[in-house]
């Protein structure tokens, strides 16, 4: 049994202010071709399908799209829905794609779903389990939910071959995997963490939610990983998909076969007029999406947009100037906290950007800071 295993695609993500959708597609596409060369007898999606529970009308034709390539190329997917999801927008028409080799959990319905697929040895059990928040599955956490949901799925009888997906935070020993900025997971006493041992009873695990591609443990228990990088704490970070290979006994082989983006995120630093110069710009592809790091000291005019003319997929910079005197000044934490949550936004955003926010963003953030205010 052949599968390619992704996740975290967030269709629909705004990085920055620039819409990763056409990066998105072009993705898929390699997703897709991977598939199809590879001769994949299944994909798994595991979770985190867009980037929030109310996705754009554009985010759900590009994956009506992919899902139909999908169809026709005659390659079965499995998804579920992870954190980030509304699993009845996942979930919907669920029971009617199955007859097309589109299997779905988008909401957990007291017990996990099951999709049996076979090779020349026999039956695969996958087990899709969703992200479920505890209280839906009658839990005190994450772990104490996992551990009744699979209750009766984690043992299997000899010849029998079993594969888990789920999303969640997984730990081996309390041991955390590694994250990266563009991960927005708060993990409070250890309740949203999940056991490895746990899951130990599949052959194996293909799990969603963090976006550093990583095995958990000694057992093939594995994070795919995004197929895309979210945030400059993963700019150089080579992205990639799981061709993980069954035997007659359940063993994996796990191949990670890598991905090329439409526009890679990388930092660059020095001076402006130094950036500026042909033989740094040509130097790399100047369509990549950057963080320019400025170690100038004089007063700078519009750097954002002088860099832009250069570097059109610019999407931050930093005035490190600015850093080190924020970081030396320990008054000014005291005046920050007499601050609002809008006029703290504002700063913070001038300085990682070099201009002030617009009158449309200052609105949203003093409307969600109002919202916020009155449930206290």
């Amino acid at each position: 049994m052949k599968f390619v295993h992704t996740g975290d695609l967030h269709i629909g993500k705004i990085v920055n202010g620039f819409s990763m959708i056409e990066d998105q597609k072009h993705i898929l596409g390699q997703i897709y071709e991977i598939c199809c060369k590879e001769k994949a007898d299944a994909l798994i999606l595991a979770g985190d399908i867009y980037d929030r529970a109310i996705p754009p009308a554009e985010a759900v034709v590009v994956l009506n799209d992919f899902l139909t390539d999908m169809v026709r190329a005659g390659i079965p997917v499995l998804m579920i829905s992870g954190n980030h999801d509304s699993p009845e927008r996942i979930g919907f028409a669920d029971a009617i794609l199955e007859d097309k080799g589109i299997h779905i959990a988008g909401i957990y319905r007291e017990e996990v779903k099951k999709v049996e697929l076979g090779d020349d040895y026999g039956a695969v059990t996958f087990v899709l389990l969703p992200f479920v928040k505890p209280a839906v599955a009658g839990a005190k956490n994450n772990g104490e939910a996992v551990e009744k949901m699979l209750s009766g799925e984690v043992n299997h009888g000899e010849g029998e071959r079993k594969v888990l997906i789920t999303h969640y935070f997984v730990t081996d020993n309390g041991k955390e995997p590694e994250l990266s900025e563009g991960e927005t997971t708060i993990h409070v006493g250890g309740l949203d963490n999940v056991e490895s041992a746990l899951l130990s009873g599949f052959d194996y695990v293909a799990l969603g939610h963090i976006h550093k591609p990583q095995r958990i443990g000694q057992k093939d228990i594995y994070y795919a990983g995004a197929p895309l990088a979210y945030s400059f704490s993963e700019a150089g970070q080579e992205k990639s998909v799981n061709l993980v290979e069954l035997d007659e006994k359940g063993a994996a082989l796990v191949r990670r076969i890598p991905l090329s983006p439409l526009h890679g995120m990388r930092r660059i630093r020095g001076k402006l007029e130094e950036l500026m110069r042909p033989e740094i710009v040509e130097g790399a592809d100047a369509w990549d999406y950057i963080r320019a790091e400025l170690t100038d000291e004089a007063e700078l005019i519009d750097p954002i947009g002088t860099l832009r003319s250069v570097y059109p997929n610019i999407m931050q910079i930093s005035l490190l100037k600015n850093e080190k005197k924020a970081s030396a000044d320990g008054t000014g934490r005291m005046e920050e906290r007499e601050k609002s949550i809008p006029e703290l936004f504002k700063d913070f955003y001038t300085m990682i950007r070099g201009e002030e926010p617009d009158e449309e963003r200052m609105k949203v953030v003093e409307e969600a800071a109002k919202e916020a205010e009155e449930r206290v």
